[in-house]
């Protein structure tokens, strides 16, 4: 069945009001495609669509579902209902989702709540939303050193309506530090009788509960593994963060990358408005056009160089072009290799002569073809001009898209930030003063 075929289905038992027709459908659905049903399905069938889902179906729909979305659902089901909702959602969704509301409106939910799970999503919005702590969920099971298998066994059954967020079994002492870990494993294969300290995996990997997001998916990432405990400052457990969050953190740090590289601005989708986007690109592109006249200048300054070399004319947007796309390319390879590996002098000087390697075997090609054809076409004073100019420039374009980026992230700006169209118009001035001078020097023969 196509969507298009489930959207006239769901549309016709709403408005025959069948609501068994309408769950048997839905049962057979994903969280993922019932959040597209809804954001596809018109304003009006929305209350119906909600009202006849059950409590765990609503909760996973508005775990799919962007925050505005998300907000219209809560306040389509009242607080009473909500908080319904809200005690089966995951708490680290919960946390993330409050945080879009208001301080009078976060306390009426919570106190509508299960005390045990109110305090929780408390606890877990006191955390920054890009730490370890802002990640974690408390849907895990923990089991004491001095538990037997057949006691962690026990303990996992009564638990097993959180069967989707249980990978390992996180073992603590009385003081409730994380002492060790058990696998599904390690239970399976373990007599019943068997003490946990004694098949547990003592070398427990954590992370701290203020730990970058982003280092917690390069961890998981690294480790391959599925969920990941957090701990305080003393050891003790406070939750997992779970492969899923994690590749939510990885898609969505991609996107913003992506924003900061093209100069777009952040949060534009298809579905954004003309006039936001145009509001949300201005300030970057005024601030590189006012750059770019630099550019304007530096060529002014040269007119004696182009009226004795007029054909000088015609390489400039080559010049400038080709500088910039060596600078992107070598940015967007920084960025991309922050993400997975440590920065230390070893690694950026590495970094920097491979990049200064790959400049040189650039400029020498791109500079001897771009020679040969201004040879055969002009001449050879203007061919040296060109030729000489671009291998300069291309290497310059290259170490620029570098070593910017690099020296960013050594004071703690966002890498990203040293997007494409600026690296672009920074190459551009760069090219050109390199071009009018090397044709400058070479005056006499032009």
């Amino acid at each position: 069945m196509t969507e298009d075929q489930l959207m006239v289905l769901i549309i016709k038992h709403l408005k025959e009001t069948k609501k068994e027709a309408f769950q048997n459908v839905i049962d057979e659905l994903q969280p993922y495609d019932i959040a597209q049903l809804y954001r596809n399905l018109p304003q009006k069938h929305h209350f119906k669509f909600l009202l006849y889902l059950a409590p765990q179906q609503i909760a996973d729909l508005i775990q799919e579902l962007d925050s505005d979305l998300q907000i219209e659902i809560l306040h389509r089901l009242g607080i009473e209902k909500s908080s319904k909702v809200m005690d089966l959602m995951e708490n680290d969704d919960l946390a993330d989702l409050l945080a879009e509301l208001s301080v009078e409106k976060i306390e009426e939910y919570l106190a509508a709540m299960r005390a045990e799970d109110s305090t929780y999503v408390k606890n877990l919005m006191t955390y920054s939303p890009e730490t370890a702590g802002g990640l974690m969920t408390n849907q895990f099971v923990w089991i004491k050193e001095d538990y037997t298998v057949r006691n962690a066994v026990d303990k996992l059954k009564d638990f097993a309506e959180m069967n989707h967020t249980i990978y390992y079994l996180y073992v603590i002492n009385d003081n409730k530090e994380l002492v060790g870990v058990v696998s599904y494993r390690d239970l399976l294969l373990g007599d019943l009788h068997e003490k946990i300290s004694d098949i547990m995996f003592n070398r427990v990997i954590s992370v701290p509960v203020d730990m970058d997001q982003e280092d917690v998916a390069q961890l998981i990432e690294r480790y391959d593994f599925v969920a990941v405990p957090v701990v305080d400052d003393n050891q003790k457990l406070l939750g997992i963060v779970t492969v899923d969050d994690v590749l939510d953190v990885v898609i969505r740090e991609a996107n913003e990358d992506i924003e900061k590289l093209s100069a777009s601005g952040k949060d534009i989708d298809f579905n954004t408005k003309a006039t936001t986007a145009s509001y949300r690109r201005l300030p970057w592109l005024i601030l590189l056009l006012f750059i770019g006249l630099i550019s304007g200048s530096i060529i002014a300054s040269y007119e004696e160089t182009l009226e004795a070399a007029v054909a000088l004319v015609f390489f400039m947007p080559l010049i400038a072009g080709m500088t910039g796309n060596t600078g992107t390319q070598s940015l967007a390879v920084v960025v991309r290799g922050l993400i997975s590996h440590d920065l230390n002098k070893k690694t950026v000087i590495k970094l920097i002569s491979r990049e200064l390697n790959v400049g040189v075997i650039i400029g020498i090609t791109c500079g001897l073809l771009i020679a040969i054809i201004a040879f055969v076409w002009i001449d050879a004073e203007i061919a040296l001009v060109v030729g000489g100019s671009l291998v300069l420039t291309l290497i310059i374009g290259t170490l620029a898209g570098t070593i910017i980026p690099l020296t960013l992230y050594r004071f703690g700006v966002d890498p990203a930030v040293a997007s494409g169209p600026l690296i672009t118009t920074l190459n551009d001035i760069f090219s050109l003063i390199i071009y009018f001078s090397f044709a400058t020097m070479f005056l006499s023969y032009l």
